[in-house]
């Protein structure tokens, strides 16, 4: 689908290299980005503008957002191991399985970049620099650049 053209596997090509250039900085800065304990509560979306039902007390999480761009939502679809886009109807990530994130491999910048223990400026700059990053790849490649809370995209994609 997604990746059906030359220019689109381009552009999927270079949104990986996002990532691993992303995950390059963190491992370099671990001190910085923080150590993740793997607790799945930063899925939990509780300030999510698309929310629909809140967070129960055993799913606790962080009042925060994570916004993705048209290039990282055009990766996710194109993937292997994303079988099918899912619907976000609540604040939870609809790909935390158990706790546990099953699409690890592909997941968005946001989800990269933060960690409950990591430090925000750091944090912060790093999403400005990876953000550049990605409205440059949608020039280059004349697509829309959108940057909209993970909600929204999924339900949007769904047809939700």
């Amino acid at each position: 689908m997604v990746a059906g053209s030359k220019v689109n596997r381009q552009l999927l090509t270079r949104v990986a290299k996002i990532y691993d250039w992303l995950d390059s900085q963190i491992r370099q800065a671990a001190d910085l980005a923080g150590r993740c304990d793997a607790c799945g509560k930063c899925c939990n979306f509780g300030g999510s503008v698309s929310q629909q039902e809140p967070a129960s007390a055993s799913e606790e999480g962080f009042d925060h957002l994570l916004f993705v761009t048209t290039p990282e939502v055009m990766y996710f679809a194109a993937n292997p191991g994303v079988e099918d886009m899912k619907a976000m109807p609540g604040s939870r990530c609809p790909y935390n399985i158990s706790g546990k994130c099953s699409v690890y491999e592909h997941r968005f910048a946001g989800c990269r970049i933060f960690c409950c223990k990591g430090d925000t400026d750091f944090q912060s700059r790093l999403s400005e620099s990876a953000l550049k990053k990605f409205k440059s790849l949608c020039t280059e490649f004349h697509i829309p650049y959108r940057y909209t809370d993970l909600a929204t995209a999924l339900n949007g994609f769904v047809g939700v």
